[in-house]
């Protein structure tokens, strides 16, 4: 395929993908609008932010969706979630799979260029992986979310509860369907906030780290290979995104269980232990999650600016959560710390970052910040 067709099918795909979420977000605002999703009448804003938010996967709301909508306006929510999780090229070629319609070279490229790969080969099988590895982390979630909702809701609700909870968790969502006070009457529960932190967290490291993860721990079985050796056989992308990954909830952790410690309102009536949980849930959160296990309202001053940072860093790329990204934070901190020590190049791992890569990274984050700060 020459230069000119590259640009071409590259330029094809950013269309289709913006017109895709703008396809999803029209006509799940119309079906959240109909009167058989709502308890009472609802705005057409209130359903156009709701399906905006959904598919975006922010967490935002301007409703309660508990109380707001019916049985099918909250299965309508949950697909919307998930559509926006697992991305408009990812549900599309999963639409073509059930229809066995052959994917061909122009759809193979749209995957490469969305997903960003280096090659065109195993596409199909690359998307069917993303949705089996899914659907999987989200029925282990719903297993989970089990042991808590079926004994307080019985069978029909708790599990209904469940599957919808894992599937918010794990697209990083953090919409429930509990009342307008997110999980904070489950602070203490570890079942809920363990399983949270473990869909969220896995969600936010993005599909690119888990199937280079787990090629990697395949090769390293069936080559009997020390298992220290995994990390550096890894992709610089995914080295990057499991160290900025754990970084950022360390710093986190530590730093909301400091600022909030003794506050009588968040972390102060706690017992260590769940404190501990409770700085952990509230470090996970932030990364785009959207839940709560604390009232956001009464968390100090610190606690909201370090929020802010975190929110504004979001996961890492290929992944469920939003943000600037953890690969295009770190190209800006290497840089700035060659520049400091008098080097030309940014390297990461001991490998050279292509000046164009750097120069996209740095431009996605000012542009984000222009929009943050107008906002």
């Amino acid at each position: 395929m020459n230069k000119a067709g590259i640009r071409k099918a590259s330029f094809n795909t950013m269309q289709i993908i913006a017109l895709g979420f703008l396809g999803v977000i029209l006509l799940g605002t119309v079906l959240l609008w109909m009167p058989f999703s709502n308890q009472t009448p609802i705005t057409f804003v209130d359903a156009l932010f709701t399906a905006v938010s959904a598919v975006c996967v922010t967490g935002l709301v301007t409703i309660t969706p508990a109380v707001q909508f019916t049985v099918i306006g909250k299965v309508i929510l949950l697909l919307l979630i998930q559509i926006g999780g697992l991305g408009v090229i990812a549900c599309t070629v999963a639409f073509f799979l059930i229809l066995r319609k052959k994917i061909t070279v122009k759809e193979r490229v749209m995957i490469q260029q969305a997903y960003g790969l280096d090659t065109l080969s195993g596409m199909v099988t690359f998307i069917i992986g993303i949705l089996k590895g899914t659907f999987f982390v989200e029925g282990i979630g719903a297993v989970c979310y089990a042991f808590y909702f079926v004994p307080k809701y019985e069978w029909k609700k708790g599990i209904a509860y469940s599957i919808f909870h894992a599937v918010s968790a794990f697209c990083n969502a953090g919409i429930d369907i509990l009342g307008d006070s997110s999980f904070t009457e489950m602070s203490t529960s570890p079942v809920i906030n363990f399983t949270t932190m473990g869909l969220v967290i896995l969600g936010g490291l993005g599909f690119l780290v888990w199937y280079d993860v787990i090629r990697n721990t395949r090769k390293t079985i069936a080559d009997k290979m020390p298992w220290k050796r995994l990390f550096t056989r890894l992709q610089l992308q995914s080295k990057v995104a499991l160290t900025m990954t754990g970084v950022l909830l360390l710093v986190g952790f530590f730093s909301f269980l400091l600022l909030e410690y003794q506050n009588p309102q968040t972390l102060g009536g706690m017992s260590f232990g769940e404190k501990l949980m409770a700085a952990g849930f509230q470090s996970m959160t932030t990364r785009t999650a959207g839940f709560a296990s604390v009232p956001q309202s009464a968390l100090t001053e610190g606690s909201r600016l370090l929020g802010c940072i975190l929110m504004f860093i979001g996961g890492s790329p290929g992944g469920t959560a939003g943000g600037v990204k953890t690969a295009s934070v770190a190209m800006l901190l290497l840089t700035c710390t060659a520049v400091l020590r008098g080097r030309k190049d940014t390297e990461c791992f001991g490998r050279k970052i292509a000046p164009a890569i750097v120069r996209s990274g740095i431009t996605m984050i000012m542009v984000t910040f222009l929009f943050w700060f107008c906002g």
